[in-house]
Protein backbone atom coordinates (compact mmCIF):
# COMPACT_ATOMS: atom_id res chain seq x y z
CA UNK A 1 0.00 0.00 0.00
CA UNK A 2 3.06 2.44 0.90
CA UNK A 3 4.09 1.91 -2.74
CA UNK A 4 0.88 2.78 -3.88
CA UNK A 5 0.39 5.92 -2.21
CA UNK A 6 3.70 6.76 -2.58
CA UNK A 7 3.30 6.34 -6.49
CA UNK A 8 -0.05 7.94 -6.63
CA UNK A 9 1.19 11.48 -3.79
CA UNK A 10 4.72 11.99 -4.67
CA UNK A 11 6.69 12.97 -1.57
CA UNK A 12 7.58 16.60 -4.04
CA UNK A 13 3.62 16.89 -3.94
CA UNK A 14 3.05 16.33 -0.51
CA UNK A 15 5.46 18.64 0.44
CA UNK A 16 3.92 21.01 -1.55
CA UNK A 17 -0.16 19.63 -0.53
CA UNK A 18 1.21 19.97 3.64
CA UNK A 19 1.69 23.89 3.14
CA UNK A 20 -1.88 24.27 1.54
CA UNK A 21 -3.93 22.09 3.26
CA UNK A 22 -5.09 23.44 7.08
CA UNK A 23 -4.22 21.96 9.98
CA UNK A 24 -6.85 19.43 11.31
CA UNK A 25 -7.98 19.23 15.02
CA UNK A 26 -8.71 15.04 16.16
CA UNK A 27 -10.94 15.20 18.60
CA UNK A 28 -11.07 11.38 20.27
CA UNK A 29 -13.69 10.63 22.52
CA UNK A 30 -12.83 9.25 25.87
CA UNK A 31 -12.13 5.61 25.90
CA UNK A 32 -10.31 5.66 21.97
CA UNK A 33 -12.08 5.48 18.83
CA UNK A 34 -10.93 4.56 15.36
CA UNK A 35 -7.80 5.87 13.81
CA UNK A 36 -8.38 9.00 11.52
CA UNK A 37 -7.42 8.35 8.08
CA UNK A 38 -4.38 10.14 7.06
CA UNK A 39 -4.46 12.73 4.59
CA UNK A 40 -1.80 11.28 2.37
CA UNK A 41 -3.83 8.50 1.86
CA UNK A 42 -7.00 10.21 1.50
CA UNK A 43 -5.25 12.50 -1.02
CA UNK A 44 -3.66 9.34 -2.94
CA UNK A 45 -7.75 8.07 -2.92
CA UNK A 46 -8.47 10.91 -4.45
CA UNK A 47 -6.11 11.36 -7.04
CA UNK A 48 -6.90 7.43 -7.71
CA UNK A 49 -10.71 8.17 -8.55
CA UNK A 50 -9.36 10.93 -10.95
CA UNK A 51 -7.23 9.14 -12.65
CA UNK A 52 -8.62 5.87 -12.97
CA UNK A 53 -11.81 6.83 -13.29
CA UNK A 54 -14.17 4.96 -10.99
CA UNK A 55 -16.97 5.86 -8.68
CA UNK A 56 -16.44 6.93 -4.81
CA UNK A 57 -18.21 3.29 -3.77
CA UNK A 58 -15.21 1.26 -5.89
CA UNK A 59 -12.65 2.92 -4.05
CA UNK A 60 -10.42 -0.29 -3.30
CA UNK A 61 -9.75 -0.67 0.92
CA UNK A 62 -6.01 -0.42 0.47
CA UNK A 63 -6.25 2.76 1.27
CA UNK A 64 -7.68 2.16 4.46
CA UNK A 65 -10.29 4.62 4.13
CA UNK A 66 -13.70 4.06 3.63
CA UNK A 67 -15.48 5.97 0.68
CA UNK A 68 -17.48 8.48 2.83
CA UNK A 69 -14.21 9.34 4.57
CA UNK A 70 -12.51 10.05 1.16
CA UNK A 71 -15.64 11.94 -0.14
CA UNK A 72 -16.40 14.28 2.64
CA UNK A 73 -12.96 15.24 3.20
CA UNK A 74 -12.43 16.02 -0.72
CA UNK A 75 -15.80 18.06 -0.46
CA UNK A 76 -14.00 19.30 3.02
CA UNK A 77 -10.92 20.32 1.29
CA UNK A 78 -13.00 21.56 -2.13
CA UNK A 79 -14.55 24.27 0.43
CA UNK A 80 -11.32 25.33 2.32
CA UNK A 81 -9.99 26.13 -1.49
CA UNK A 82 -7.43 23.62 -0.80
CA UNK A 83 -7.61 22.93 -4.46
CA UNK A 84 -6.91 26.10 -5.72
CA UNK A 85 -4.50 27.35 -3.73
CA UNK A 86 -2.35 24.14 -4.65
CA UNK A 87 -2.53 24.91 -8.46
CA UNK A 88 -1.68 28.12 -7.73
CA UNK A 89 1.55 26.85 -6.10
CA UNK A 90 2.32 24.73 -8.58
CA UNK A 91 2.06 27.69 -10.93
CA UNK A 92 3.99 29.81 -8.92
CA UNK A 93 6.78 27.30 -8.58
CA UNK A 94 6.75 27.08 -12.59
CA UNK A 95 6.93 30.55 -13.19
CA UNK A 96 9.84 30.70 -10.50
CA UNK A 97 11.99 28.35 -12.67
CA UNK A 98 10.82 30.38 -15.85
CA UNK A 99 9.44 27.35 -17.35
CA UNK A 100 5.83 29.40 -17.68
CA UNK A 101 6.02 31.09 -21.10
CA UNK A 102 3.03 33.68 -21.11
CA UNK A 103 4.27 35.37 -24.79
CA UNK A 104 1.89 33.44 -26.57
CA UNK A 105 -1.16 31.60 -24.80
CA UNK A 106 -4.12 29.68 -26.55
CA UNK A 107 -7.96 29.12 -25.37
CA UNK A 108 -10.06 26.85 -26.27
CA UNK A 109 -12.84 24.53 -25.09
CA UNK A 110 -14.08 20.98 -25.13
CA UNK A 111 -17.37 19.72 -24.01
CA UNK A 112 -18.46 16.95 -22.37
CA UNK A 113 -21.77 14.55 -21.57
CA UNK A 114 -23.24 14.76 -18.24
CA UNK A 115 -25.04 11.83 -17.15
CA UNK A 116 -26.73 12.95 -14.36
CA UNK A 117 -27.67 16.88 -14.64
CA UNK A 118 -26.91 19.50 -12.07
CA UNK A 119 -25.77 23.45 -12.54
CA UNK A 120 -23.92 24.43 -15.19
CA UNK A 121 -25.12 21.94 -17.66
CA UNK A 122 -26.95 22.23 -20.95
CA UNK A 123 -28.22 21.09 -24.52
CA UNK A 124 -24.59 20.47 -26.47
CA UNK A 125 -25.60 21.65 -29.90
CA UNK A 126 -22.49 19.34 -31.30
CA UNK A 127 -24.00 16.91 -29.45
CA UNK A 128 -27.80 16.27 -30.61
CA UNK A 129 -28.63 18.43 -28.10
CA UNK A 130 -27.76 15.80 -24.99
CA UNK A 131 -27.38 17.12 -21.76
CA UNK A 132 -23.35 18.35 -21.57
CA UNK A 133 -20.80 20.70 -19.50
CA UNK A 134 -18.35 22.34 -21.26
CA UNK A 135 -14.37 23.03 -20.28
CA UNK A 136 -13.02 26.39 -21.26
CA UNK A 137 -8.74 26.87 -20.97
CA UNK A 138 -5.82 28.85 -21.85
CA UNK A 139 -2.79 27.64 -21.65
CA UNK A 140 0.68 28.96 -21.87
CA UNK A 141 3.04 28.55 -24.98
CA UNK A 142 4.27 25.19 -23.98
CA UNK A 143 0.86 24.27 -23.26
CA UNK A 144 0.77 24.51 -19.21
CA UNK A 145 -2.78 25.61 -17.95
CA UNK A 146 -3.07 28.78 -16.36
CA UNK A 147 -6.65 29.82 -16.55
CA UNK A 148 -9.39 27.14 -16.26
CA UNK A 149 -13.31 27.24 -16.05
CA UNK A 150 -16.44 25.07 -16.63
CA UNK A 151 -19.67 26.18 -18.00
CA UNK A 152 -22.87 24.56 -19.37
CA UNK A 153 -22.46 22.98 -23.23
CA UNK A 154 -24.65 25.38 -24.79
CA UNK A 155 -22.93 28.21 -23.63
CA UNK A 156 -20.78 29.96 -26.82
CA UNK A 157 -17.17 29.77 -26.28
CA UNK A 158 -16.75 33.48 -27.24
CA UNK A 159 -18.77 34.39 -23.55
CA UNK A 160 -16.03 32.65 -21.97
CA UNK A 161 -13.18 34.45 -23.28
CA UNK A 162 -13.26 37.82 -20.98
CA UNK A 163 -14.03 35.84 -17.67
CA UNK A 164 -11.02 32.92 -18.39
CA UNK A 165 -8.58 35.89 -19.33
CA UNK A 166 -9.57 37.38 -16.25
CA UNK A 167 -9.01 34.36 -14.03
CA UNK A 168 -4.95 34.00 -14.84
CA UNK A 169 -3.64 34.54 -11.60
CA UNK A 170 -1.03 36.95 -10.60
CA UNK A 171 2.01 33.97 -11.71
CA UNK A 172 5.55 34.46 -10.21
CA UNK A 173 8.82 35.11 -12.86
CA UNK A 174 11.96 34.46 -12.83
CA UNK A 175 12.67 38.33 -12.88
CA UNK A 176 10.38 41.21 -11.89
CA UNK A 177 7.01 41.51 -10.97
CA UNK A 178 3.81 39.43 -11.39
CA UNK A 179 2.50 38.28 -14.89
CA UNK A 180 -1.17 38.33 -14.64
CA UNK A 181 -1.86 38.62 -18.47
CA UNK A 182 -1.05 36.60 -21.85
CA UNK A 183 1.51 38.89 -24.06
CA UNK A 184 -0.58 37.12 -27.40
CA UNK A 185 -4.17 35.30 -27.35
CA UNK A 186 -4.46 33.21 -30.14
CA UNK A 187 -8.11 31.48 -30.60
CA UNK A 188 -10.06 29.69 -33.55
CA UNK A 189 -13.29 31.30 -35.46
CA UNK A 190 -15.51 31.19 -32.49
CA UNK A 191 -14.19 33.81 -30.82
CA UNK A 192 -13.84 36.07 -33.94
CA UNK A 193 -16.33 38.97 -32.35
CA UNK A 194 -15.77 42.65 -32.48
CA UNK A 195 -15.39 43.26 -28.69
CA UNK A 196 -13.06 40.66 -28.24
CA UNK A 197 -11.18 42.18 -30.16
CA UNK A 198 -11.03 45.76 -28.86
CA UNK A 199 -11.24 44.65 -24.98
CA UNK A 200 -8.17 42.67 -24.79
CA UNK A 201 -5.79 45.06 -26.88
CA UNK A 202 -7.43 48.02 -24.66
CA UNK A 203 -5.37 45.71 -21.44
CA UNK A 204 -2.07 45.02 -23.23
CA UNK A 205 -2.90 41.74 -24.80
CA UNK A 206 -2.29 41.16 -28.73
CA UNK A 207 -4.84 39.22 -30.39
CA UNK A 208 -4.73 36.57 -33.05
CA UNK A 209 -8.04 35.05 -33.71
CA UNK A 210 -8.76 33.62 -36.56
CA UNK A 211 -11.62 35.63 -39.31
CA UNK A 212 -14.55 33.99 -40.74
CA UNK A 213 -14.92 34.15 -44.06
CA UNK A 214 -10.79 35.29 -44.54
CA UNK A 215 -8.31 32.36 -43.35
CA UNK A 216 -8.70 28.91 -43.83
CA UNK A 217 -9.70 26.87 -41.27
CA UNK A 218 -7.40 23.83 -42.44
CA UNK A 219 -4.71 26.27 -41.43
CA UNK A 220 -5.66 27.25 -38.09
CA UNK A 221 -3.45 24.38 -36.00
CA UNK A 222 -0.22 25.85 -37.02
CA UNK A 223 -0.31 27.89 -33.62
CA UNK A 224 -3.72 25.95 -31.67
CA UNK A 225 -2.24 22.49 -31.60
CA UNK A 226 -0.69 23.78 -28.08
CA UNK A 227 -4.40 23.66 -26.51
CA UNK A 228 -5.83 20.81 -28.30
CA UNK A 229 -2.84 18.73 -26.84
CA UNK A 230 -3.42 20.19 -23.41
CA UNK A 231 -7.23 18.89 -23.67
CA UNK A 232 -5.77 15.49 -24.61
CA UNK A 233 -4.02 15.46 -21.44
CA UNK A 234 -7.05 16.84 -19.64
CA UNK A 235 -8.57 13.45 -20.77
CA UNK A 236 -5.87 11.34 -18.64
CA UNK A 237 -7.96 12.13 -16.07
CA UNK A 238 -10.91 9.47 -16.89
CA UNK A 239 -13.23 10.97 -14.05
CA UNK A 240 -13.47 13.95 -16.74
CA UNK A 241 -14.37 11.80 -19.88
CA UNK A 242 -18.23 12.20 -18.67
CA UNK A 243 -19.14 14.49 -15.66
CA UNK A 244 -21.14 12.28 -12.81
CA UNK A 245 -21.07 14.75 -10.17
CA UNK A 246 -24.18 16.53 -10.04
CA UNK A 247 -22.18 19.57 -8.01
CA UNK A 248 -20.59 21.66 -10.61
CA UNK A 249 -17.84 22.64 -7.75
CA UNK A 250 -16.78 19.00 -7.49
CA UNK A 251 -16.73 18.70 -11.45
CA UNK A 252 -14.65 22.10 -11.19
CA UNK A 253 -12.53 20.51 -8.56
CA UNK A 254 -11.50 17.10 -10.44
CA UNK A 255 -10.84 19.41 -13.30
CA UNK A 256 -8.40 21.61 -11.42
CA UNK A 257 -6.89 18.24 -10.04
CA UNK A 258 -6.27 17.46 -13.69
CA UNK A 259 -4.54 20.77 -14.49
CA UNK A 260 -2.83 20.57 -11.41
CA UNK A 261 -0.84 17.36 -12.52
CA UNK A 262 -0.23 18.87 -15.78
CA UNK A 263 2.12 21.20 -13.77
CA UNK A 264 3.29 19.57 -11.68
CA UNK A 265 4.80 16.81 -13.61
CA UNK A 266 6.59 19.76 -15.71
CA UNK A 267 7.77 20.65 -12.14
CA UNK A 268 9.70 17.75 -11.57
CA UNK A 269 11.10 17.75 -14.81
Amino acid sequence: MESLVERLVPDELWDVFRRVVPPTVVHRPQGGGRRRAGDREVLAAIVFVATSGCTWRQLPPIFRACWQTVYRRCAKWRRNRVWARLYRVVLDELGAQGTLDSSRCAIDSESIRALKGGPLTGPNPTGRGKNGSKIHLICDRNGLPISLAISGASLHDSQALEPLVRGVPPIRSRRGPRRHRPAKLRGDKGYDYAHLRQRPRGRGIVQRIARRGVESSHRLGRHRWVVERTMAWLSGCRRLHRRYERKAEHFLAFAGIAAMFICFRRLLV
